[in-house]
């Protein structure tokens, strides 16, 4: 039985020919697997400088919740504790050598300054714009002080900023508690160099003044009519033919539909009790402020140490655009006139930016419109603008800007 003794072997024949096939199948499927790893992993290696360049516009990019460090703080703390010794000893002085810490003036003699506060962390792009600002003020009515991230290289200018840069100025950080510190510190300086500065104006190395220097003192130190969210017959506000009762020029918004949102950002109940959510005000970070709240602003510690917690939402979390209006509104919103002086355009906004002029846009006409004002007499100054733009305003400062 030829067929039975032949069976083995062929059974050994095709046993080894599957363990064949299955090996070359086996050698195949992992070559195969080994390219396809190979195609994805060189593909991802590819896509990476694509989506570097993309990130950015596919995810907002908002800096990290930076805590203060308790180093900065203290440093903050023994400043603050100076302005205010400082601002004490100054008051308790006859009322014709100081202005009072309720500002109110007494004398029509008394020259009383506007510190001007720039708040950058880049170069102080209009800087050649500013010096024709202060190209013909009288150099007794005005102080400069510039805080700028000593992160961020920021190169001194030459002129009147050059010997203006505080020396206690520290890192930065957009939609954080820095920028309350950084403004603080100015208001600080400002407020122990020169007990005549009366008014503080803050700003930003994107803002540009929209008249003369000699249209700005006489709006805030002199006008009756500036304000028109004032009465011009008030007796109480005018003395010697001035004002002698001042207010700060800040927005203070109450009803605005992302209030929820910014206020439970760093928790449901973070901010309680200090700041109850009825309380809790939103507004421009660029104001002016009187003698007396500057002196507000860095003599508070309990709404402060709400405010520098750490957000939960970081894209919700804005605290230097609500530290100020709210800390001013529960304190005294009488002395408020509860909006700014400073344009700011937020058609087309893009992660909380405003819009940003270009040169191409700057023109006569643009000034006079960036000056109209529900408020008040007019804006002073406006942002925000390309670093591009400052040729155009070169050449339209004298005859444009600057003709009141």
């Amino acid at each position: 039985m030829p067929n039975q003794q032949e069976h083995p072997k062929s059974q050994r024949s095709i046993i080894s020919l599957m363990a064949e096939t299955s090996s070359t199948n086996s050698i195949k499927i992992g070559t195969k697997m080994f390219s396809t790893q190979f195609v994805i992993i060189f593909s991802l290696f590819l896509s990476l400088p694509i989506l570097f360049l993309l990130a950015p516009r596919i995810f907002p990019s908002h800096n990290p919740s930076i805590p203060i460090s308790p180093s900065d703080e203290l440093d903050d703390f023994v400043l603050f504790r100076k302005a205010i010794a400082s601002a004490s000893a100054s008051t308790s002085a006859p009322a014709t050598h100081y202005p009072s810490a309720h500002s109110h003036l007494t004398s029509k003699s008394k020259k009383l300054k506007i510190a001007f506060l720039f708040l950058t962390n880049t170069d102080l792009f209009f800087a050649p714009l500013w010096e024709q600002f202060f190209k013909s003020a009288d150099k007794n009515l005005f102080n400069i002080y510039v805080h700028a991230d000593p992160h961020s290289n920021v190169t001194k200018p030459t002129g009147i900023f050059f010997s203006q840069f505080i020396p206690d100025a520290k890192r930065t950080y957009r939609a954080s508690p820095t920028l309350i510190s950084a403004t603080r510190r100015l208001l600080a300086n400002a407020i122990l160099d020169d007990p005549t500065n009366t008014f503080f104006a803050v700003l930003s190395q994107y803002c540009i003044p929209l008249h003369s220097f000699k249209y700005v003192y006489n709006s805030l130190i002199s006008s009756k009519s500036f304000d028109l969210s004032s009465p011009e017959s008030d007796p109480e506000s005018t003395q010697y033919n001035m004002k002698i009762q001042y207010k700060s020029f800040i927005e203070i918004i109450s009803k605005d539909r992302r209030l929820w949102k910014r206020y439970v950002a760093r928790g449901k109940y973070a901010m309680t009790p200090e700041v109850p959510f009825k309380k809790f005000r939103a507004g421009s970070q660029f104001f002016v402020l009187t003698r007396r709240h500057a002196l507000m602003v860095i003599e508070d510690r309990r709404l402060w140490n709400k405010f520098k917690l750490p957000c939960y939402r970081e894209d919700e979390c804005y605290p230097e655009e609500h530290y100020f209006p709210t800390l001013l509104s529960m304190q005294d919103p009488d002395g408020c006139t509860k909006y700014t002086l400073t344009k700011v355009n937020w058609t087309g906004t893009r992660n909380g930016h405003p819009y940003t002029y270009k040169a191409a846009e700057i023109s006569p006409v643009l000034i006079q419109e960036l000056r109209q004002s529900n408020y008040s007499s007019s804006y002073l100054f406006a942002r925000k603008f390309e670093p591009i733009c400052l040729n155009p305003l070169m050449k339209i400062a004298d005859k444009v800007i600057f003709r009141d």
